[in-house]
């Protein structure tokens, strides 16, 4: 009986270091980082919304989000 009992710890430690260093092997690639850019916000002149660089319109050095307040602005 003694023996049945050596044989089932050792299989079960076995078993615990196995699948110990499977998940090592996985951590070590690490997370996947994303591929996105991270970009500049700027806020609307005359709204204060804020924005991606990208898609706000520039005008005597002010950033507007639309034609609208591009032009409102303006006036």
């Amino acid at each position: 009986m003694s023996k049945l009992l050596l044989l089932l710890a050792v299989t079960i430690l076995v078993v615990y270091l196995i699948k110990r260093g499977s998940r090592r092997g996985r951590d070590v690639e690490g997370p996947e980082k994303p591929t996105a850019e991270v970009e500049d916000m700027v806020r609307c002149h005359v709204c204060g919304v804020n924005l991606p660089r990208s898609e706000a319109l520039m005008s005597k050095g002010r950033l507007y989000c639309c034609d609208r307040h591009l032009h409102q602005d303006q006036q």
